[in-house]
């Protein structure tokens, strides 16, 4: 179950990040608003950031769903 979950959880934040880039993006180009597509666009590479962190291995750690549990 806590497969899942983090799977989930992992899947969601990759989307909100995506959503974020592209509406900072959009933002800054269509409504020329810098402050808020900035923001956008660096909430969005937080995220990925995030997603990185916990899916990347770690060399004799157990997995993120394994260590829930």
């Amino acid at each position: 179950m806590a497969c899942i979950m983090a799977g989930t959880i992992l899947s969601i934040l990759m989307l909100a990040g995506v959503l974020l880039t592209g509406g900072g993006v959009y933002a800054l180009v269509k409504k020329r608003d810098r402050k808020r597509g900035a923001l956008m666009i660096v909430a969005g590479l937080v995220m990925f950031g995030n997603v990185a962190i916990m899916a990347i291995p770690v060399p004799d750690a157990p997995p993120v769903a394994d260590s829930i549990r």
